[in-house]
Parts: structure tokens; C-alpha cells; sequence
């Protein structure tokens, strides 16, 4: 049994650099597998990197491999959790037979786009089919008296004080009264801030105010609203959580302004005006009269830790999540992509439909200027109410951002493009020609089981218990869930809501009222994580090849959660054989931005079925991670926690390791402190400097 260069000889300062590039626009260097949101998307170069490197021997053949164009057809590799598809991306490209399974639909949609032959003719046919059906009449909603195109109508969500009488004005949840200013206040300090009185809109001077003055009703006040923190402040000084005074109900909303596009290409900021409440309460009474011709939101949401927020806040079925012309608009969009006969190019549109979703709804909210203006819903990785929601103009303009016929270009035709002439990043940057163009037909017999002519096969559903034979898998290649509280099934139930309503394909599970599936491994409790990953690790070790490779990504500073993997590893007979530091996160992430020591790098986990005689250290590990910052890779206190501690804890994976879990965590430790010391890399906690 031969060492490959995933194991003993990783590039890791070529994939490093790489992918640090790719992680600042990776829905720009990977359009394939952004064709839609899922949650962790992983950097294409990584996996493209774990590839090269589990086919080859040294570090010069994996370096020529990632750097050139490869083929390895006769090679089969499994993703168990394929997510957006970025393993199996990587695999097509370099000509091997890929197999992807996910327990969610949603994410099967998502990697069935990234791998999708389409036809640019009939794609564009169908696009202008749906929009002569729908875009007139929702144009029509998202205008002023004028005719101009609005392009984002501001709401503000209410709560009743609960301490002043019925017939007193409710509290409006605003935290400051400018609602429009630029990303870079400093350079560009005019904004805009909303009167609490009239609603005028005011133009005020950030860089020279702290207050403002209405010349229309004459009122003064600061930019404060009446909302700090989790508490509302009513005018009669009475104070009580937002939460407590909905009492269990979904706040009210008020429209207050709007942003208007003139003919000259000028924004200009407005306050609502009677035509715009009469509009809106026309869309109003077209969702009431077209109901059953639209496509609506089904179900109810269900206790998560991802959910529990937004059911706090009174929202308790998914069509709460929208308002009327919301609901109206994107009713009559996808009953026109449902309406559409059955074709790759349909199954394209109604994921684009399904993915404009996340940026017009109750949830979302305003950027600001000098950005893509709409905040989506899922930028904090939780369903999190909004006391200012944004509405947006679902077929868009040019000037609109998460819009149809915006992300329309910038998705699907960014992805077919991609797909056509694919192009890789290197340490020199953006090359092309290293990748063939890739594109599959997804016809009926693919969905049934493992089509050994077939290039590629995608199931949906626990890849604990696959169709597949005995030994017949040469790489497993994935990225697993992680020991954490973001469980995508409760996220994904917002989309699933609209999409079982259309059918994107035809396996599609219509019938189902939620994406939540037993045997998720998703839990942030290390007995049930533990035991549901074991499961598919069990079934990967079968399906795999004796002297096959299974290697995923995984980050866990947490002790608790290495001990729940490796325990599982072992139980299911496969025996870590290298652990190598690489880029992971996204480098704007906002969950990532917000942490006093976010993750920077995952650890690329490699098994194999038998011990082959040599296992990770943590010299190596201290070498990689050093490769890492020249690379210009930052190495955080989390990172190199990590890292370490798995390297130490891998040791349990071995047959011949007689030492307990727990022994193994203590030394993990201080392995771990030992490590930081000698890098000089210190927490920014001060519990753990503590």
C-alpha cells in the first residue's frame, strides 16, 4: 500500500493560495455550484486540490495534476453529502464517474444545476416565455404616479404597547431614523432618515449630525429610534420586549418610502404617497382573487433551533413571511415556470426562481449604497425577523439586485458560460483550458440507480443506506455537516415551501411537507451527531474500494466534537492516515466576521479501510500551517485549535491505540496550547486567555 500526496506530500501553499483567492468571490470563480443558496458552500480549488492530490504519489505530480488538464475516467469517487455539488464539480472536470447523494431535495436541486447540460437557445426561449406571462403585470405593482419603476419600497414592522391603551399608536421598530446611507458613511456622509411624524423623507449630514430637523411637520429629534437591543421604548416611556408585546403574533408592517428609478438612470428617495397604498392594496385584492391560479407558500414551520426565533416573533407558517404584492408577484412567476413543459431549461428557471426568493421577503433588508442594496434573509445563517424590512422588485431592472432577470444573467447564464469553458485558479491566477467543458443530461434513468454507462448519478436521500454495490468506489471526497446548530433542513424548508408547489424534477418530493429527515447528521449533541455520521461513514467504508481513499473537510475547535468523529470513524472501521490545514471559510462571511476567533482554515481528514504504517503528526500539521501563512492564509487561535487537536485525537482510529477518548482530549490540549505558543498565535477570548 503506496502513501498518495494527500497523505504524506499535500501542496498546501499552491491549493492555499489558490484558495484564498477563490474565497473573496467564489460565486464569481465557481458559477456552476451558486446557482442557488446552500449553506457552507466549500472553495472549489480545495477540492480540485484533494483530487489531484489522492491520484497522485508526490507533490510535483499533484502539483502538475491540479495545474493542467487531467482525465481519469476509470475513477469513481462519492460525495455522501454533496451539498452544492462543489466535489462533484471538481470530479467532472477532471473526467472521473461521479456519484452524489444528499439527504436534503434542495441541495439535489442545487447540484443537479451545477451538472445540467442546458441549451442557451431553449433557456433563453423559456425565459422570454415567462416573462411575456408575468413581467408587465408585475411591472405595473412596482410603479409611481409618474410610471417610473420603483425600485425598493421601505417598511417599518409595528408592535402594540402593551402597558398603553388599545386605541393608542403602535410602537414603529425602528433602531435609528436614517434608513438609507452609504456602505462607507465616512467618505459619502449624506443619508436619508424617515420623520417619526409625517414620514417625510429627510436628507441629513452623518459626518455633522447627530440629530435632525422635518421642515414639513417641524419635528427634532435624534437619529435614536424607539428600539435598543431586544427592548421598545413607546411615547408615553413605557418599556418592554419586542417580543413580549407581539404576544406571540407576526408584527404589522407600515410602508413609509420608497427608492425610485428616474428615466435619467437617477435614484431618488420618496415617502409614500396615497397612489402607493392604493397600489399596494390593488395587489392586495389580486392575491385574493388569484389564489388558486398562483403558486403559494405550503406549511408550517416546525421547532428548530434555526426556527425558533421567527416562531417566537409570531411567524408560524411560511406565506407570513411575505406580504400581499410579495406574494402576488412571486405567485404569478412560478406558476409560469410551473406551467412551462418539463425540460432541463424549466428545472433551471425554477431554481432561479426558488433562489430569488431569498431576497424578497419580510426578512430581508437594505445594504445601503454603493452595494448590492438587498440584504438577503440568510446572511446570518438563522431565520432572523426584521424590523425594517426591504421590498424589492421581483422582476427587477438593470439597477435592481436579487431580482429574476438579474440573477438570470449573473447565475444562470454566469454558470452556463462557466460550464461551456470552465476556468480554474492557480497561484498565478485565472486560467483556462486545464478543465473540459462538462454538461449531463438528468433524464428519468439517472434518478432510478447507478447507471454504469453514465457519467454522473445524484440521489436524493440518507446516504447511510445507497444503492450502490460493494467496492466499487475509489474516492469518497465530501464535506460533511458540522458538530454545530445551523441545520440546513430547517433553513431549506423555506424554499421547499414554494418548490413543492412547482416540481423542479420529477422525483422531486412534492408530497412531503418538510425537508427534515430521520437520520440527518446534524446536531450540535456529540451522542447523536456521533452515532448518524458513523451510519454514513459505515456505508462508505463498504462501497469503497480496499485501497480507496475517503477524505472530507471538517473544523471543530470544540473537543467534543473531534471526539464524536473520530469515535465514529472507528467504529466504522476506517483509520485516519493524515490530517492537512487548508483555506475553508469564506472570507467575508458574516457568521465569521461577527466571532472573536473565527475559522479560517478546515482540516482535510483522510481514511483509509486498513492502517497502512503511518498516521499524522503534529509536526507536520505545525509545517502545513506555516505553509498556510506564506501562502498569505491567516492562522487564527480556532484554526490551529482545530487542527491539532485532530491530529492528536486521530490516534483513536487506530487499531493498535490503547489509549482512552478521554486521555486523548487532554492531550489534544495541550498539543493544541503547545501549538499556538509556538506560532504565536493567541486568543482574542478572554475566557480562554483566562
Amino acid at each position: 500500500m503506496l502513501p498518495t500526496a494527500l497523505e504524506l506530500d499535500f501542496p498546501t501553499r499552491l491549493v492555499s493560495a489558490a484558495a484564498e483567492r477563490e474565497a473573496w468571490r467564489k460565486e464569481v470563480h465557481r458559477p456552476a455550484t451558486h446557482t442557488h443558496k446552500w449553506w457552507a458552500q466549500r472553495l472549489g480549488s480545495v477540492f480540485r486540490g484533494i483530487l489531484a492530490s489522492a491520484l497522485t504519489a508526490s507533490r510535483e505530480e499533484a502539483e502538475a495534476t491540479f495545474r493542467s488538464l487531467t482525465l481519469h475516467p476509470d475513477v469513481t469517487v462519492l460525495d455522501p453529502f454533496a451539498g452544492s455539488g462543489t466535489t462533484l464539480v471538481e470530479a467532472v472536470k477532471m473526467g472521473c464517474q461521479v456519484i452524489g447523494y444528499d439527504i436534503n431535495p434542495v441541495a439535489t436541486l442545487v447540484q443537479r444545476q451545477a451538472l445540467a447540460k442546458w441549451d442557451p437557445n431553449a433557456l433563453a426561449a423559456a425565459y422570454r416565455e415567462v416573462e411575456g406571462r408575468v413581467r408587465a403585470d408585475i411591472d405595473a405593482l412596482h410603479v409611481t404616479e409618474a410610471g417610473e419603476p420603483v425600485l425598493y419600497y421601505f417598511w417599518v414592522s409595528t408592535a402594540a404597547c402593551p402597558s398603553c391603551p388599545d386605541e393608542a399608536p403602535a410602537v414603529e421598530l425602528f433602531t435609528r431614523y436614517v434608513f438609507a446611507q452609504h456602505a462607507y458613511p465616512r467618505r459619502y456622509p449624506t443619508a436619508r432618515a424617515t420623520c417619526p411624524s409625517c414620514h417625510a423623507v429627510v436628507t441629513v449630514d452623518l459626518s455633522a449630525q447627530d440629530s435632525f430637523a422635518c421642515s414639513d411637520c417641524g419635528w427634532s429629534g435624534p437619529f435614536q429610534g424607539p428600539v435598543s437591543g431586544a427592548t421598545m421604548t413607546c411615547s408615553a416611556g413605557h418599556s418592554t420586549k419586542v417580543v413580549e408585546a407581539l404576544n406571540g403574533q407576526a408584527p404589522k408592517q407600515r410602508m413609509y418610502a420608497k427608492l425610485v428609478l428616474a428615466s435619467d438612470g437617477a435614484r431618488r428617495y420618496e415617502a409614500i404617497s396615497d397612489f402607493d397604498l392604493e397600489l399596494y392594496r390593488r395587489s392586495e385584492q389580486l392575491l385574493e382573487d388569484n389564489a388558486d391560479k398562483l403558486v403559494l407558500p405550503s406549511g408550517r414551520l416546525e421547532n428548530g433551533h434555526n426556527t425558533r426565533q421567527a416562531i417566537k416573533w409570531g411567524y408560524k407558517t411560511w406565506q407570513q413571511f411575505f406580504n400581499s404584492r410579495q406574494l402576488y408577484c412571486l405567485g404569478l412567476l412560478g406558476a409560469a415556470i410551473r406551467d412551462l413543459p418539463q425540460s432541463p431549461e424549466r428545472e433551471a428557471l425554477a431554481a432561479l426562481f426558488s433562489g430569488v426568493l431569498e431576497f424578497n421577503n419580510l426578512f430581508c433588508s437594505y445594504k445601503g449604497e454603493g452595494t448590492g442594496a438587498v440584504r438577503h434573509m440568510f446572511s446570518h445563517h438563522v431565520l432572523k425577523p426584521e424590523r425594517a424590512p426591504l421590498e424589492a422588485h421581483p422582476w427587477g431592472t438593470p439597477a435592481s439586485s436579487g431580482s429574476f432577470s438579474t440573477l438570470f444573467k449573473s447565475r444562470l447564464l454566469r454558470a452556463l458560460e462557466y460550464k461551456e469553458s470552465p476556468y480554474d485558479l492557480v497561484e498565478t491566477g485565472r486560467v483556462s483550458g486545464i478543465s473540459p467543458s462538462f454538461g449531463t443530461d438528468l433524464d428519468a434513468r439517472q434518478e432510478d440507480g447507478p447507471d454504469q454507462s453514465g457519467r454522473v448519478f445524484l440521489s436524493s436521500g440518507s446516504s447511510s443506506h445507497t444503492a450502490l454495490d460493494d467496492g466499487i468506489v475509489d474516492l469518497v471526497v465530501t464535506d460533511p455537516p458540522y458538530f454545530d446548530n445551523v441545520h440546513y433542513s430547517e433553513l431549506a424548508d423555506f424554499f421547499h415551501s414554494w418548490l413543492r408547489e412547482i416540481r423542479p424534477y420529477s422525483s422531486y418530493p412534492a408530497a412531503y411537507a418538510t425537508t427534515r429527515m430521520p437520520g440527518e447528521v446534524q446536531s450540535a449533541d456529540p451522542s447523536v451527531f456521533a452515532k448518524a455520521i458513523e451510519a454514513v461513514w459505515r456505508e462508505c467504508a463498504r462501497v469503497l474500494k480496499d485501497d480507496g481513499l475517503l477524505a472530507f473537510t471538517f473544523h471543530q475547535a470544540r473537543p467534543a466534537g473531534w471526539a464524536a468523529m473520530v469515535t465514529a470513524l472507528r467504529n466504522a472501521g476506517l483509520v485516519v492516515t493524515a490530517i492537512q490545514p487548508i483555506k475553508g471559510e469564506m472570507s467575508v462571511a458574516a457568521p465569521k466576521s461577527g466571532a472573536a476567533n473565527p475559522s479560517n482554515l478546515d482540516a482535510i481528514v483522510v481514511c483509509r479501510k486498513a492502517s497502512p504504517g503511518w498516521a499524522p503528526a503534529v509536526a507536520d500539521v505545525l509545517t502545513k500551517l506555516r505553509e498556510c501563512q506564506e501562502a498569505g492564509v491567516a492562522v487564527g487561535w480556532s484554526d490551529v485549535q482545530s487542527v491539532v487537536r485532530g491530529t492528536v485525537m486521530a490516534a483513536y482510529t487506530s487499531p493498535a491505540c490503547t489509549a482512552s477518548i478521554d486521555q486523548l482530549m487532554a492531550d489534544a490540549s495541550d498539543a493544541a496550547q503547545q501549538a499556538c505558543d509556538e506560532l504565536g498565535i493567541v486568543s482574542r477570548s478572554p475566557r480562554d486567555r483566562s
